[in-house]
């Protein structure tokens, strides 16, 4: 029997036409804003998350505070760090090791285009070298990484190859010379795309080369500390502080450099996402709530257009538990119908909000469909289709079949 039910009320929600579309309008936005969010959520996540740099490495990060003018990190500060910072640091018991860097913006020159990008020191030493490698999660796509003792060779970040049309239609491949704040330097070098604005349009190269260039003496940009127990790294997070405010001479709190691990930055990422999946989670209740009240408005005015109907049912036989159901199967199908589409559109705008971010941000993300998460919406819609024909219902129930017939 409750197959009829629902075969009747399809029937009725099509002879309604553009009432019930009307209708079904607050469901589909709230649902759509629903599941574009959780398509979009992890993968907007990981995307911000990469072009703000943040490592998947347990590694600490430093970098001294109190920018007097722009520039790359680390750059431009009132009290720059120094390699006795590096040094002191190292020898925390619960530091393993601690490598300096130093980053800066060069004039890059190659087939008569010129650019401006940063450019970022390796260490001559293997292990420290190893160390910036595994913070920086470079991959070599052609040729090979920096080498110790590799003077007048830089590697170059995968946008150098990707968009020749920057530098006049060539590509920049290993064996090619660029020439570098008027300094030339053979490529050996391309790594592979990490979908970071910054890593994918850097210039590394051999310490003692930048410092030839760019003449940076003791100050260093960025400290990278890997701490000895990766289990401890809050606790070695707190000993570098605590160090750096001796060595500083700063209180705690009034701090002129930072100190942070990969959790926290992704922390930081995850609350500003946050608050803007809480802002579309109440667009996407409200639009509900709107759709419950268009469903209940919509329901009454078709108890009061189908007294006649209601009557007619009642004197051959219906009982009121038969016109209860009818009227509410067909507010649940409201809610479901408006949940499909929002469901398909959702999806739809997850899919190319994801392109979108690919395209604008350079990364490779894969749309995040979770089928189980749009089921329950669906079911959520239904039911709140249910719930907002309820009272419809038993006022269609309880209609006096001579006065309904009447009309």
């Amino acid at each position: 029997m409750i197959t009829d039910f629902f075969s009747l009320a399809l029937k009725n929600l099509k002879h309604r036409g553009i009432r019930s579309w009307l209708t079904l309008l607050g469901i589909f936005i709230g649902v759509t804003a629903v599941v574009s969010l959780i398509s979009l959520g992890n993968g907007l996540q990981l995307a911000v998350a990469s072009q703000l740099g943040v490592s998947s490495s347990e590694l600490i990060t430093i970098q001294a505070g109190g920018l007097s003018g722009y520039g790359p990190p680390g750059s431009n500060v009132v009290d720059p760090l120094t390699q006795d910072d590096v040094d002191a640091i190292e020898k925390l018991s619960s530091v393993e090791n601690a490598v300096r860097r130093n980053i800066d913006s060069g004039k890059i020159e190659f087939n008569d285009n010129l650019n401006f990008r940063y450019v970022g020191s390796l260490p001559n030493n293997k292990e420290d070298r190893d160390l910036i490698y595994t913070s920086l999660n470079i991959e070599i796509l052609f040729g090979r990484l920096i080498k110790e003792g590799d003077s007048g060779k830089v590697v170059l970040g995968y946008n150098f190859y990707d968009k020749p049309e920057e530098w006049g239609g060539k590509s920049l491949t290993p064996g090619k010379t660029i020439s570098i704040n008027d300094n030339n330097f053979q490529i050996i070098g391309i790594t592979d795309k990490v979908g970071s604005i910054i890593m994918d349009n850097v210039v590394v190269m051999n310490e003692n080369d930048m410092e030839d260039i760019f003449g940076f003496g003791e100050e260093a940009d960025i400290i990278i500390a890997e701490p000895k127990n990766k289990d401890k790294i809050q606790k070695t997070k707190e000993d570098i502080e605590k160090l750096l405010r001796d060595i500083r001479d700063v209180r705690e709190g009034e701090e002129d450099f930072e100190v942070s691990t990969p959790e926290a930055s992704l922390s930081t990422v995850n609350s500003i996402l946050g608050g803007v999946q809480i802002f579309i989670a109440i667009v996407a209740f409200i639009s509900v709530f709107i759709g419950a009240l268009g469903i209940v408005n919509t329901m009454t005015t078709s108890v009061l257009e189908r007294k006649k109907e209601i009557g007619l049912m009642k004197s051959i036989g219906a009982k009121n538990s038969h016109i209860f159901l009818q009227f509410f199967v067909e507010s649940s199908l409201l809610g479901l119908v408006g949940g499909i589409a929002g469901a398909l559109f959702g999806t739809l705008v997850g899919i190319l909000g994801t392109i979108g971010i690919n395209s604008f941000m350079g990364t490779e993300l894969l749309p995040d469909i979770n089928f189980l998460l749009i089921s329950l919406t669906l079911l959520g819609s239904f039911i709140i289709g249910g719930i907002s024909g309820i009272v419809p219902a038993m006022k269609a129930a309880k209609q006096n079949p001579v006065e309904a017939l009447r009309g």
